[in-house]
Parts: C-alpha cells; sequence; structure tokens
C-alpha cells in the first residue's frame, strides 16, 4: 500500500500552458512516469538516470517551496531568504530520499480519477487506487494556480495529509530545539 501512495505522489508532469486543468495535470503526470516505467527504454536507462528523470519532472508538478512553506508553518516567516532556500533543497531531497525506491516498485495498479473541484485558484483531484488484494486507497491532490498551471502543494492518502505529517514533525522539533538544528537533522538525513 506504501508503494502505490509514493507512486502516486511522486508522479508529474511536463511543464505547460494553462491547457491542462488540475485533472489533467495530475492523470498526464502519473501516465509520464508510469508509461516508460513499463516501456523498453526503461531497460537502456540506468537506475540513477531513471531516479533524475522522475525526480525532474516532479518538480514540474510539484511546488515544492509551497509544499516547504506550509510544512514549516510559521517559522517560515522567521528565517533568512537563504536559510528557506537551504530548506526547500533539504525538503525536497527528503521526499524523494524516503520515496523514490517505492515508486519503483509500482506495479501497474489501476487508478481511478473520480472527481474534481475548482474554486478560483484552488483545486482538488480525488482519486483511487486499487491494490492487488482490491483494497482502495484514496489518494487527494491539492493544488493551486501558479504561473499559469496547476501545482500540487499537499497530497492526502486516505484523508492523512503530507504536508501536515511533515509540519507536525518538524513543528515537535523545533519544540526541543532550534531551526539551526532542524537544518542540520535534514542534512543528514539528506546525506543518508
Amino acid at each position: 500500500m506504501l508503494n502505490i501512495m509514493v507512486a502516486v505522489l511522486l508522479a508529474a508532469a511536463e511543464p505547460g500552458a494553462m491547457a491542462a486543468s488540475p485533472t489533467q495535470t495530475v492523470q498526464g503526470a502519473v501516465q509520464q512516469v508510469f508509461a516508460s516505467q513499463d516501456g523498453p527504454a526503461v531497460k537502456k536507462v540506468s537506475t540513477s538516470e531513471r531516479r533524475a528523470d522522475i525526480r525532474k519532472v516532479a518538480e514540474n508538478l510539484f511546488d515544492f517551496q509551497e509544499m516547504s512553506r506550509r510544512s514549516l508553518g510559521p517559522t517560515w516567516d522567521t528565517v533568512s531568504p537563504a536559510e528557506k532556500q537551504e530548506f526547500i533543497h533539504l525538503f525536497t531531497s527528503l521526499i524523494a530520499n524516503s520515496y523514490m525506491g517505492k515508486i519503483e516498485q509500482y506495479t501497474g495498479e489501476p487508478i481511478r480519477y473520480e472527481s474534481e473541484q475548482v474554486d478560483g485558484t484552488e483545486a482538488s483531484v480525488l482519486s483511487r487506487v486499487v491494490t492487488p488484494k482490491g483494497a482502495e486507497i484514496g489518494i487527494e491532490y491539492r493544488l493551486y494556480l501558479v504561473e499559469n498551471r496547476w501545482a500540487v502543494y499537499d497530497v492526502r492518502v486516505d484523508g492523512i495529509s503530507l504536508v501536515n505529517s511533515y509540519k507536525a514533525q518538524f513543528n515537535r522539533l523545533l519544540q526541543r530545539g532550534s531551526f539551526a538544528e532542524l537544518l542540520k537533522q535534514l542534512r543528514q538525513k539528506a546525506g543518508s
């Protein structure tokens, strides 16, 4: 189940004009990552090249700066621009290091796109993944309109927010220590 959640989380789409709806953006992302996973070209690409391709695509769909801002909460406004940039870099690496291996274990489980809600510059796309045992996992992408494209700023898996989960972890760390100590821990995780 974790493999499915992670696979869908890191799937991403090509940047482009505002032609794509939120659902088309997410659906195109999933198709782009997983269509090539089963094709003959995969055998010609090394694991590190494949991971770099997935990360590049993910960076086009996800707004890691916005995810970082929301995950850090009020502390975001108290740190310097240089600290923000380092946090964004480390947070992005944390997500990639934590989940990249899992995306490679995706085995083509069916994904249904059930609904889309757009409210001005905010949107959500609800999808369901059906596991090999028939269980259904709800995955909701939270998007916002930025620079004429839809970008994901959060993913909720069975109602659990990725951003809120990290925010709770970061808040616990910040209550016990400083922002510098949080960066130090993220550097250590990024190095592993």
